[in-house]
């Protein structure tokens, strides 16, 4: 058995998630698919619209077989973490031979030459990057600088690079080539090109719009309409999903629901604790601080901390670690002992459970479909990754519109989703 695997967020699963997974069908020839999805928290250090078991679902009625957790360690984490923890699950499970990612190039080659540079870190190449991380750019403008140095000379111009490095997803491709050149992964590497829109567009652009474009409508609206302008950008599946997510007052969730919550933490928060979150240096403890006590809406305290060298994202990234109590040390730990310690079954149909008894008997880390026979695991990491999501489930339902709803410990009595 051989399966295709897919790295995920689908915030919310829309068209162009629905042609990515056909393409990737198509391109690999692969009937099992697999997705890594981030759970209730994502890459950019935001809430997902709506919760990890619906969005499962909207996968699963797609056309996906098997949806698998990225632990929220991984899955809220800069573009290099956040792929390894994904084809590190991957690699893992014994059966995927095939990955396929979005990419604004859709050249695979050109992707891989820039993986393969900035995995072995040739010496000069380090030595650009170094003095350009001195000049205070940030690490993605620091590495297009000191790539574009280190090139000079070679077959690739400088708007080649330019125009790999300035796009979302060629930079997460990047990281995916990355991950499985350090894992010394057999996993065969394929991009499909996104069609239509970029990644971060706010404006609905037809059946194809971005992630960021709906969300951005249904945030804009008072109420979700019968025929809301969106719903010709989702399949149809997915839109019931959303409605009865919204119907029942578990959704919509936006960052706006965690105002009180986060200033209040910090303010009352020590510095020196701040000091220990992840991606906190020279100091940005105390611009954090200094921000939460002078502001009275998280986007404020955002706009106040946010620099060209500390961007939104890396600065909602720590406000996450702070609500979930992982420390730096803690995710230093966790990388230097293998990345993710287990693999979280989110959701499956018929072909999917035929993968999970060959995945039960291959893998190399244990399979979690029942949360709760975990809570006591001998396996200290693992116990630990598990509490860290236990409590990032149990901050993002407080975001929930229904407060019937908002009770902890649903990390442990939800149940799997099967389609």
């Amino acid at each position: 058995m051989k399966a295709l695997g897919l790295i995920v967020e689908y915030n919310p699963f829309h068209n162009g998630h629905l042609y990515h997974l056909q393409q990737s069908r198509a391109v690999t020839g692969r009937e099992y698919v697999i997705c890594v999805m981030s759970g209730n928290f994502i890459q950019r250090g935001e809430p997902a619209l709506v919760n990890k078991w619906a969005r499962a679902r909207m996968a699963l009625l797609s056309g996906v077989d098997l949806v698998l957790e990225l632990p929220a360690v991984y899955a809220v984490s800069s573009a290099e973490f956040f792929a390894y923890g994904a084809v590190k699950i991957l690699d893992s499970l014994g059966i995927v031979d095939s990955i396929c990612f979005g990419s604004e190039s859709g050249r695979i080659e050109d992707l891989d030459f820039i993986a393969g540079i900035v995995s072995e870190e040739p010496e000069p190449y380090k030595l650009f990057l170094k003095e350009n991380l001195d000049k205070g750019l940030s690490f993605p403008a620091a590495r297009e600088a000191a790539l574009k140095s280190y090139l000079a000379s070679g077959p690739k111009s400088c708007d080649d690079i330019r125009s790999l490095l300035n796009s979302s997803n060629n930079i997460l491709g990047i990281e995916y080539l990355k991950a499985l050149k350090r894992l010394k992964s057999r996993i065969k590497p394929h991009t499909i090109r996104r069609i239509s829109n970029s990644y971060h567009t706010g404006e609905l652009t037809g059946a194809i719009s971005s992630a960021t474009a709906i969300r951005k409508n249904i945030f804009d609206s008072v109420s979700l309409p019968e025929k809301a302008k969106f719903f010709h950008t989702m399949p149809e599946s997915s839109i019931s999903v959303l409605k009865e997510e919204f119907k029942n007052g578990t959704g919509p969730v936006f960052s706006s629901s965690f105002d009180l919550i986060l200033l209040s933490i910090l303010r009352k928060t020590p510095v020196e604790f701040i000091r220990k979150l992840p991606y906190v240096t020279e100091g940005l403890e105390n611009r954090i601080k200094l921000a939460a006590e002078t502001s009275g809406t998280l986007n404020e305290m955002i706009d106040k901390i946010a620099t060209r060298r500390y961007p939104r994202t890396r600065i909602q990234r720590i406000l996450f670690s702070l609500l979930s109590g992982l420390t730096d040390e803690e995710f230093n730990e966790f990388n230097t002992s293998g990345g993710p310690q287990y693999i979280r079954v989110l959701g499956f149909n018929e072909k999917g459970k035929e993968m999970l008894s060959s995945i039960n008997r291959d893998s190399s880390l244990p399979v979690i479909v029942k949360t709760a026979d975990f809570k006591h695991s001998k396996n200290q990491l693992l116990r630990r990754m598990l509490e860290i999501e236990s409590m990032a489930t149990d901050i993002y339902v407080l975001g929930y519109p229904n407060p019937k709803f908002r009770y902890a410990g649903q990390e442990f009595t939800q149940n799997v989703v099967r389609v």
